[in-house]
């Protein structure tokens, strides 16, 4: 995604959110470092995600609690799986590794490092709050892809999106997905803190502006957009 046409609803949402920018930068540049000096294997490319999502049906997992239950009445098997962030740590518990997981490690890290150890290309998301984290648990992570929600770097890629979630739709919209389909959202849960609240209806309005785009391309490029 063209990081300018990415920029206004990222300053419209630190706007409404009172994050920092800057410190969203340094988070960004921490992440770049990290990677740079990782070894060669434990790094993935873009390469590699659009192997894995170009073309196919993408299924992208929240980590509501109905999870595990719409699980049961969908086909992983026939998708790439795209995990948001705890979701993972559901999948791994049913014994399905996620061909992606988009994470700013806030989740079940150690599903995650189990999960990149079986496969999983880890997107790991650098923001202002989760710079510690970063520097902490990047190192022991396998297939690593950086992202942020500011000006890209060489190895930190802008796919779009603001939460976990929408940044799994935007990202399987970017890289030439099929089709897209949520489950394990829930973007009115009332069992959530007034911040949560705001992000959810952040992560609502972000992934309807990624499917009705989709679904215009459709009659040009043989796409469809399917949110559960």
């Amino acid at each position: 995604m063209r990081f300018e046409d990415w920029e206004p609803l990222y300053l419209e949402i630190i706007r409404d959110m009172g994050y920092d920018r800057v410190r969203d930068e340094e988070s960004a540049r921490v992440l770049s470092g990290i990677i740079s000096g990782m070894p060669s294997s434990k790094i993935a490319s873009i390469r590699r995600l659009e192997e894995l999502v170009r073309g196919r049906d993408v299924l992208v997992c929240g980590n509501a609690p109905t999870l595990k239950g719409e699980l049961q009445e969908v086909q992983p098997k026939d998708c790439c799986i795209i995990a948001a962030d705890g979701a993972a740590a559901v999948l791994m518990d049913m014994g399905i590794v996620p061909h992606i997981i988009v994470t700013d490690l806030d989740g079940d890290v150690k599903a995650e490092i189990k999960a990149s150890q079986a496969g999983a290309v880890m997107v790991v998301h650098g923001h202002g709050d989760n710079i510690p984290i970063i520097m902490s648990i990047v190192p022991k992570l396998c297939n690593v892809v950086g992202s942020t929600q500011t000006v890209p770097l060489d190895n930190v890629h802008n796919f779009g999106g603001f939460t976990d979630g929408d940044r799994c739709v935007f990202l399987a919209r970017e890289l030439g997905a099929s089709a897209i389909v949520l489950i394990g959202f829930d973007f009115s849960d009332p069992n959530v803190n007034a911040t949560k609240r705001k992000k959810l209806e952040w992560a609502r309005k972000l992934i309807d502006v990624v499917l009705e785009s989709k679904a215009g391309a459709a009659g040009d490029r043989g796409l469809k957009s399917q949110p559960i």
